[in-house]
């Protein structure tokens, strides 16, 4: 019988043990560690969940429960420590949000400009200090790297550089480089792309730029709540090194291996992978996973903008008074930017995945249907209402029997046009985990690779166009029956 209470004992736990939540920002790197730590942990993984502020956001509110990350982001991005600093000092400032970092990978995967070598031998460039002598040198930064404490704010005082960067996204930048539309570009010391690239790593001659060690940035809490993952996590404490690193990152960016697969290089996993085709990847096992997804993204927040969004328009129609500030209100929503608006939401719902992505989605698609609405209510004529009140209508049967119908084209317009708009926007919800074609678009903006990007987009367009097309299907029926209506 002890055995069996041992039997029981030991189910109870693993029953217990609650299942851990990796998470992984948008680059390659970040990808394959995510794949690593799901892997040893037997966790779930949301990967590419875009920037720091978004990742550490969804780490604060519990959707996710550890990511990689680099000790000089933690100093320069999560805590704001300046200088140098150990580990130590970052996880006491990392306490106050509840917060530690730990478990070392085993490389250093600093920050560092780059040229191409020709280019660079040409005008006699070494170090970071001689770009100064060349302001019309082009400059293509990541979007991340040019708002970073610890990037190009404080690079370009110590070094006294008078060019100004154009925001370019990572992966794009190489090619950018290699083709000459820009000359300088940032990079990570373990990207795989620099040695085929021919490039030169500038030196940072006056040390701006600290190290970033690769760690664990995890919830406080996480070692007691799931003891037996974590330990399989603390497992992993120097077994990458730098060359390892790199020869993952190869694996995804250079040899058209899945992230997955340059994962299984970890564990000595070295099976060829076939080339990415287009038409394998866009029918791939996922397609009908992604489209439901994207379905369910795109009708229940288009289904809840509808709800909100005619009611609103119709106070703004027959409210003069609060039209300006209905009105006004959902504009400034859509010009929010929708990776703030992301973060935000994560703070405010404590989740990442489909419910912050519907309220974003649910709010982008407001405006057309606002102002459709009140734009079709205040077209009717004067003639047409007093026609209505003359019949003795009250205003709630006029609004019903004559002005809707009426103004029905317009807010139909406007219906159409939020969810094809909703389609493409849809996309951006992959970067906290809500699924949808986005996570192939994002996949394939990390990888540089356009059968990946293509398989993404392809389908969104698609749908796009079906939805346009369903919606003018509808308008030409409701225009027949509306004719044929006797009168």
């Amino acid at each position: 019988m002890k055995w069996l209470a041992l039997f029981l004992a030991c189910i109870s736990t693993a029953q217990a043990e609650e299942a851990v939540r990796v998470g992984s920002k948008r680059f390659t790197e970040s990808y394959i560690l995510g794949e690593i730590l799901a892997r040893a942990s037997g966790g779930e993984l949301k990967p590419g969940l875009g920037n720091t502020g978004i990742v550490v956001s969804a780490l604060k509110a519990g959707a996710i429960d550890v990511y990689p990350e680099y000790t000089g982001t933690i100093a320069a991005e999560i805590v704001r420590l300046p200088g140098r600093w150990s580990l130590d000092e970052l996880n006491r400032a990392l306490a106050a949000q509840g917060l530690v970092a730990g478990v070392p990978l085993g490389f250093n995967n600093t920050y560092a400009l780059a040229m191409r070598e020709d280019r660079a031998q040409e005008l006699g460039i070494r170090s970071l200090s001689d770009l100064a002598r060349h302001p019309q040198l082009k400059f293509g930064l990541s979007q991340e790297f040019i708002g970073r404490q610890d990037g190009w704010p404080g690079l370009k005082a110590l070094y006294h550089l008078p060019q100004e960067p154009r925001g370019l996204d990572h992966g794009l930048a190489y090619e950018a480089v290699a083709s000459g539309r820009i000359d300088v570009m940032d990079v990570y010391s373990t990207d795989a792309k620099i040695a085929r690239y021919r490039l030169r790593v500038l030196n940072d001659d006056h040390t701006y730029f600290p190290r970033y060690d690769a760690v664990l940035l995890y919830r406080a809490d996480l070692p007691k709540r799931a003891p037996g993952a974590w330990a399989s996590l603390k497992a992993l404490e120097g077994r990458i090194d730098e060359q390892l690193m790199i020869r993952m990152n190869a694996a995804a960016e250079l040899e058209g291996k899945s992230f997955a697969q340059a994962a299984a290089l970890f564990t000595g996993d070295t099976r060829p992978s076939a080339q990415r085709r287009l038409l394998p990847t866009l029918f791939g096992a996922d397609f009908w996973r992604l489209t439901r997804e994207h379905l369910l993204l795109v009708g229940a927040s288009l289904a809840a903008s509808i709800a909100v969004g005619i009611p609103l328009g119709i106070a703004a129609a027959k409210l003069p008074r609060l039209a300006q500030a209905i009105l006004g209100t959902v504009g400034v929503i859509q010009t929010i930017p929708s990776l703030a608006l992301f973060a935000f939401l994560i703070a405010l719902v404590g989740t990442i995945g489909v419910a912050p992505a519907l309220i974003a989605l649910f709010l982008y698609a407001l405006l057309p249907i606002v102002r459709n609405t009140h734009t079709g209510l205040t077209a009717i004529s004067r003639g047409m209402r007093q026609a209505a009140m003359a019949l003795g209508l009250e205003p709630a049967q006029r609004l019903r029997l004559v002005e809707l119908p009426l103004a029905a084209p317009s807010i139909l317009a406007g219906i159409k046009t939020s969810a094809v708009i909703n389609v493409g926007t849809a996309t951006i919800a992959a970067f906290i985990g809500a699924g949808g074609y986005g996570d192939r678009i994002a996949s394939g903006l990390a990888l540089n690779d356009n059968v990946t990007l293509l398989a993404g987009a392809i389908p969104a367009a698609a749908l796009a166009l079906l939805v346009q097309a369903a919606f003018e299907i509808g308008e030409r029926r409701f225009g027949w029956m509306a004719r044929a209506r006797p009168r």
